[in-house]
């Protein structure tokens, strides 16, 4: 009689540490290929790209982007005055 008791405490106990294992395990999340990223000043050559800049030009780049960030500079837009 204490043999059945035995067998399902390991029964129970194996197939909690079963199923406690296969939780722990996750596969892995990619994409199949691996692309390297091109560098920023090589984007897109479509319609949406700003005026001036010119795809491929790393110089062309940076003066957009700091055009860009002098546009969203609060200080800069309401002027030295306000100060």
């Amino acid at each position: 009689m204490t043999r059945r008791p035995v067998r399902l405490g390991f029964a129970v106990v194996l197939a909690t540490l079963s199923l406690g294992l296969g939780a722990c395990t996750e596969k892995p999340q990619t994409s199949g290929t691996l692309k390297a990223d091109t560098a920023a000043f090589q984007g897109a050559s479509d319609a949406y790209v700003a005026p001036g800049w010119k795809v491929g030009d790393a110089a062309s780049w940076n003066q957009q982007m700091t055009t860009r960030a002098q546009a969203q500079n609060e200080y800069l837009r309401i002027g030295a005055s306000a100060r």
